[in-house]
């Protein structure tokens, strides 16, 4: 729901390919990683820092993602993040298993019929 500022933990691995599809948009840079996830999923889920930064960096020790300093909009210096060949190959094979993975927890969540 929107704004009611519940905010859910993520499972380990997630953070990953949810980092890899707001990338798959273009480059940006950590605060508009963050913001974007928290507005796209109308503020249930929100990154900080501390999680954000060292997904980063694993990432690009990974070769998924490349950085490169920029100047933003208002004119301050930041990394910019985007991703490489590698990264998007993983950000295919990661969308393929969390989509089986949550077709399979909706059927869980919404069975009707007792375990025999």
């Amino acid at each position: 729901m929107a704004g009611t500022g519940t905010s859910v933990a993520l499972l380990q691995g997630t953070l990953d390919v949810i980092v890899l599809k707001t990338l798959s948009w273009g480059p940006m840079h950590g605060f508009g990683i963050a913001r974007w996830i928290q507005q796209t999923t109308d503020d249930v889920l929100r990154v900080e820092e501390g999680s954000l930064y060292p997904a980063l960096y694993r990432m690009e020790n990974r070769g998924w993602v490349r950085a490169q300093w920029r100047i933003t909009d208002n004119n301050r210096r930041a990394k910019y993040y985007s991703l490489t060949a590698a990264g998007r190959r993983q950000l295919a094979a990661q969308t393929g298993t969390w989509s089986t993975f949550s077709l399979a927890m909706a059927r869980i969540l919404s069975a009707t019929r007792q375990p025999a």
